[in-house]
Parts: C-alpha cells; structure tokens; sequence
C-alpha cells in the first residue's frame, strides 16, 4: 500500500493539480482521511525535494510554470544521466544488463498504451515510474548514491514541469524511439554515443535552446581512456 507520500508525489509530477494552485492541509486530509498536521508534514517533506512551494503566510502551493526552472532542470539532468551512465557502463556487469532489459521493455509496454490514451491517470502515474525505473537503472551502477539521490530529486521536478507545459503529451511517439536509441547505445557500451542520445532526448524539452549545446560538449566528452564500445 502506498504511503499518502508517495501518493501525493505521484499526484503532483502528474498533472493532477494546476501550477500554483493552492494546496490545503485540511481539505487534502480529509481526502486521505488522515489529520491536517499529517498532511502539513508530507507537504513540507514534499517542499524539501521541489514539488510543493511553501511561504509563510501564504501555506502551501504547486510551482509554477518556468521556462528558466525548466532549463536549468534540463540542464542537470543531462549532466547527471551522461556522468552516471558512462560510469555504468565502465562498471556494470551482464546483470546491469538484463536490468536495463527488463526496465526499458516495461517502459515501452506502457509507453505504447499512453501514446492511445493520455487521459488515463493511473496510466500516466505507472508511466512516470517506469521511466524513472529505466533512467535509474542507466546510472545504478555508477557507484555514486549521492548521483543517485541527486537524479531521482531532479528527474520528479523535471516531470512536473514537463507534463505541465504539455498536457497533450506530444513528446510521446519520439519518446518510444528515442529510449531505444539510448539503450542501444548503452548495450553496445558506446559512452559518446549514448551520452549524445541522451542530451538530444532530454533538451528537446527546451523552448530556448541555446543552452543545450554547453550540454552537449561538457555530457558527451569522453573520458581520458574511456571506451567508446566494447563491442
């Protein structure tokens, strides 16, 4: 069972409250049918990762929509997903592997559904897990928890930000390509090459794109000796 956490983080990177809108303690209690201080507890822990902005005065509210948050949002991720996945792929084993398998074929299974129906709620929530599920398991074998923790924090900002410029989900179709690309370039070791799928995966998110391409030479620089396949 999930905890009323998770479920209203789920709720928030998907969609299901307007940017800025207002969140009430006691309105969203009696909803999970849990105390009002409860539920300000969750949305001060929820405010901690980015999700829920809080002022004095003025309690709780969703973020709102912003072209520069989004950039910078994009920005990291690409530095944190090209630095993980090389790692991953210089340490990770034939068992990291089959994970990414696995995760990557959930993930197209569920992306298939959502590119015939974007209106169903509980399909976007599995949705959002199963990409995370196969951008962490491209990282985890980097070795770095702190990467790690870093990434999950960013990617669920990326997502609420993302799905709220975007509630036709247009990006889906290329989606579909776009994670087989990058896994094939994982499977096949190519450090450059996955690196180079993965900034033009995510920094087509930008509506100014002129900071991708300071991505794109930092993210895609291989590493003294690193290999570009193995294969």
């Amino acid at each position: 069972m999930m905890s009323i956490y998770d479920t209203m983080r789920d709720r928030l990177v998907n969609g299901h409250f307007k940017p800025e809108q207002r969140l009430k303690a006691t309105d969203l209690g009696v909803e999970f049918g849990c105390s009002a201080s409860a539920m300000r507890e969750t949305l001060f822990r929820l405010s901690t990762v980015g999700l829920v902005d809080f002022q004095e005065q003025r309690g709780f509210r969703l973020p709102g929509s912003s072209l520069k948050l989004q950039q910078e949002l994009t920005q990291m991720r690409i530095l944190l997903e090209c630095e993980g996945v090389c790692l991953s792929i210089r340490f990770g084993d034939l068992g990291w592997e089959a994970r990414l398998t696995a995760a990557h074929h959930k993930l197209r299974h569920i992306e298939s559904r959502v590119k015939v129906d974007t209106t169903d709620r509980d399909t976007l929530i599995l949705w959002t897990q199963a990409e995370l599920e196969f951008h962490k398991t491209l990282l985890e074998a980097c070795g770095s928890t702190l990467l790690m923790t870093m990434h999950e924090m960013v990617y669920q900002q990326f997502r609420q930000q993302l799905i709220t410029n975007d509630r036709m989900f247009r990006f889906v179709p290329e989606n579909i390509d776009q994670h087989q690309d990058i896994i094939d370039a994982a499977l096949a070791r190519d450090e450059e090459l996955v690196c180079m799928r993965l900034t033009t995966h995510l920094s087509r998110s930008l509506v100014d794109a002129e900071a991708a391409p300071l991505i794109v030479s930092q993210g895609a620089r291989r590493q003294p000796g690193a290999k570009s396949s193995s294969r």
